[in-house]
C-alpha cells in the first residue's frame, strides 16, 4: 500500500497543484451559506459534519465536484448526500475553488483522543493489523494524520470521531464510493465496529 501510495503521488502531483486558481476573499464571501452546518471558519460545531478548515483545496474541490455530479445523476456516480447534493449543485467550478481557498486557510480548531483509545488506536492507526490485512493509515494519511495534499489524501486530524466513523462505515458498506482505486472500501471492509471506534476517537486527536 505504501507504494501504491508513492505512485499515486507521482502520477497525480501535476493534476492535484493544478487547483490552487482559488481566491479566499471572493470565497469568504461565498461561504455564508456554508456557515449555519460548517460554522463561519470551517470549524463545525456539529460533530456530524466535517471541519473544513485547514483541509488541502484539491480535495475540497474534488469532493464539491462529486457532490455536484451525484446531483446531475441521481446519486449513481460522484458523492450521495441529500443535503451536500443540493448545496454543490448550482456552484461553478471557480466558486468551488474560491470555497476551498478560503476553508483551507483557516485553522483547524485541535480535538483529543479519550485516554480508552489512545493505546489501541495508535496501535492500529499506526500498524495496521496484517493478520487480516489492514493497511495503516499512516502510509496515506502520515503519522499525524495531515495526509498527503499533492496525492490528494485528505488531513483527517482532528476531524469529528462520529463523522469519521460515519464515513468509515459508508466506505465499508458502500454507499459512499468515491475513493481514489477503491482504497478506502477495501481497508474499510476488513474494519470490525470496534475497529472504526477505536480509529476514529484516536485521530480526532491528531494534531
Amino acid at each position: 500500500m505504501k507504494k501504491l501510495c508513492l505512485l499515486v503521488c507521482m502520477s497525480l502531483g501535476l493534476s492535484a497543484t493544478a487547483v490552487a486558481n482559488g481566491d479566499p476573499d471572493a470565497g469568504k464571501a461565498k461561504s455564508a451559506v456554508c456557515a449555519a452546518c460548517h460554522n463561519v471558519d470551517g470549524n463545525s460545531a456539529i460533530d456530524m459534519n466535517p471541519k473544513l478548515a485547514g483541509q488541502h483545496a484539491n480535495y475540497i474541490v474534488k469532493q464539491l465536484k462529486e457532490f455536484k455530479l451525484a446531483s446531475q445523476t441521481g446519486g449513481e456516480e460522484g458523492r450521495n448526500n441529500a443535503v451536500m447534493n443540493g448545496m454543490a449543485a448550482p456552484l461553478s467550478e471557480q466558486d468551488m475553488e474560491d470555497l476551498a481557498a478560503y476553508f483551507s486557510s483557516q485553522e483547524a480548531t485541535p480535538g483529543a483522543t479519550p485516554e480508552e483509545y489512545v493505546e489501541q488506536g495508535q496501535k492500529l492507526y499506526m500498524g495496521g493489523d496484517a493478520e487480516r490485512g489492514v493497511t495503516a493509515c499512516t502510509a496515506c494519511h502520515g503519522p499525524d494524520g495531515n495526509g498527503m495534499q499533492l496525492a490528494g489524501f485528505p488531513d483527517i486530524s482532528g476531524q469529528h470521531a462520529t463523522y469519521l466513523a460515519s464515513q468509515l462505515k459508508a466506505f465499508r458498506d458502500g454507499t459512499r464510493h468515491n475513493d481514489m482505486n477503491g482504497m478506502m472500501r477495501d481497508i474499510a471492509s476488513k474494519l470490525t465496529d470496534e475497529d472504526i471506534e477505536t480509529l476514529s476517537n484516536y485521530i480526532a486527536g491528531l494534531h
